[in-house]
């Protein structure tokens, strides 16, 4: 099967009774230009380890194996995994005229994990890391996958997503942006954000309602150097602020319990009060977080 073909991406699912559940995001990419533009992006090469998620029916795995690489696929919906299991690198040994690449390049391997992302044992998982996590996330749970990931202290250096426009937007968001917000806050600490290319629905099967853009992260060669305890503080006083984005920072910590100290450590992080939390830096938040937690722990 043609996986960029939507006509025999269709006939497939009515074949085998299968009917694509857009609660798991099965909205499956079906253009050729797209999917080789999204390797393009990601860039990564031969031997390297990929972490795939939400495979689907394999358009991506089929692209990263041709190239060599080897691939560790999860994905929820068993259906699909059998499909990944049993036919994926069949498919591409006979198909392997297709594909634009040197013919000479021995295929990559698969390695199939028929779970819930959001259920895998990461720590496990991990070891040893990933080169790079190269996926077509699921609209409803992207960003919780991807902020597991991430935020990992094994996470692979980069990521390559296909995720909402307006979820791509609020990763990529800079201060004074409406659309900033916690999980921006937190992925930009580590990692250089940065949209890439833009999907239309067209690209898929069956066609999503919303548009799709693709996102790359790197991560920083010099990220902040906070303290377990200091990133601790540093993702908890984020959301909290966030809960109440559309206050002042002085009020939202004034009138709070657990950071009635966090109008000192404005001060002495040398921020106005009357800032609002999505205009603030995250370098600002940065110094706020170890403003707090010197308060808390002086160190001598």
């Amino acid at each position: 099967m043609n996986l960029t073909s939507p006509s025999q991406v269709k006939a497939w699912c009515i074949e085998n009774g299968f009917h694509p559940n857009r609660n798991l995001g099965q909205n499956f990419l079906v253009d050729r230009n797209v999917r080789e533009a999204i390797l393009s992006v990601a860039g990564v090469t031969l031997g390297q380890r990929v972490l795939e998620i939400g495979p689907g029916l394999g358009v991506l795995t089929e692209g990263l194996l041709a190239r060599g690489i080897h691939v560790c696929a999860v994905e929820k919906d068993t259906r699909l995994a059998d499909r990944l299991r049993i036919h994926v690198e069949e498919e591409l040994a006979a198909e392997r005229r297709d594909f634009e690449y040197d013919l000479a390049t021995p295929p990559g391997n698969l390695e199939l994990i028929a779970s819930d992302a959001l259920r895998v044992d990461w720590n496990e998982r991990l070891r040893p890391p990933f080169d790079a996590c190269v996926s077509n996330l699921p609209y409803s749970v992207g960003t919780r996958i991807l902020i597991d990931l991430a935020l990992h202290p094994l996470a692979p250096r980069s990521f390559t997503i296909l995720v909402q426009t307006e979820v791509a937007q609020r990763f990529v968001a800079r201060e004074g942006d409406s659309a900033r917000g916690q999980a921006g806050i937190w992925l930009q600490l580590d990692y250089d954000v940065e949209i890439r290319l833009d999907v239309k629905p067209a690209c898929f099967w069956p066609r999503p309602e919303v548009s799709s853009t693709v996102v790359r992260l790197d991560r920083k060669s010099v990220p902040p150097a906070l303290t377990p305890k200091e990133r601790q503080m540093f993702y908890a006083l984020t959301k909290f602020c966030f809960l109440q984005r559309r206050k002042q920072l002085g009020t939202i910590l004034r009138k709070s319990s657990e950071y009635a100290d966090g109008v000192q450590a404005i001060r002495d992080a040398g921020i106005e009060p009357s800032i609002r939390p999505e205009d603030i830096t995250n370098e600002q938040w940065v110094s706020l977080t170890r403003s707090l937690c010197h308060l808390r722990d002086p160190q001598p």
